[in-house]
């Protein structure tokens, strides 16, 4: 199964438009415009019924000590968890394609709770919800696509996985809101071929000028 983009190449730079957090000279970090970027899948098997899209950062840090902290850096070597960007399940086996700017256009402080999107699709809940849960202008459901924003200090440039799946069924029994650990369960024993592209990024303004 093969995944491509028009908006960045495999394991290139994902341009700032596509970013919840791009860089800022005065406070470090400020909002993007919060695209998702377009995505294109082919080669799939002719028994799909439904796919799902997910967008992870495997890079995240395992410890917020030094998170976004002046004079202090993420050390590259520091263990990484996942961070969910997207999750997005029961896509009509008809579609092949995500335009961009489809599934989202800017930040909402608070988040989606309920995005919309193709009939008979739903959307999961991301971890800006759980990451913004203290935040009282931020805290909220988010729920649909909300792009890259690393930590602005991270000497490791994450990278973002937008994995396509196809299934062999036309409905998971997913409610709007549904979390990844829900999401893998529900697929289990319907993957019938998976496709991918990654893209990087980095807020931290030492790798960007590298």
């Amino acid at each position: 199964m093969r995944v491509t983009s028009q908006s960045f190449e495999h394991r290139a730079h994902i341009p700032d438009e596509f970013a919840f957090g791009v860089p800022d000279p005065d406070s470090h970090v400020r909002f993007g415009d919060n695209r998702n970027p377009q995505l294109s899948w082919s080669d799939f098997p002719e028994a799909t019924r439904s796919f799902v899209i997910t967008c992870i950062d495997e890079d995240a840090p395992a410890q917020a000590d030094d998170v976004n902290q002046e004079g202090r850096e993420v050390p590259k070597g520091l263990a990484r968890a996942e961070f969910v960007h997207w999750l997005l399940a029961n896509m009509p086996a008809q579609i092949t394609e995500l335009w961009a700017g489809s599934f989202g256009a800017r930040v909402v402080p608070g988040g989606l709770s309920n995005p919309q999107g193709p009939t008979g699709s739903v959307q999961g809940q991301n971890d800006y919800t759980s990451w913004f849960a203290d935040d009282p202008s931020m805290r909220g459901i988010y729920c649909g696509y909300d792009g890259p924003c690393p930590p602005w200090n991270d000497a490791r440039i994450h990278q973002y996985h937008f994995c396509v799946y196809a299934l062999d069924v036309e409905r998971l029994e997913l409610e709007s809101g549904f979390g990844l650990g829900e999401l893998r369960s529900a697929m289990e024993g319907h993957v019938l071929d998976v496709g991918q592209i990654t893209g990087l990024y980095t807020l931290n303004p030492r790798l960007r000028n590298d």
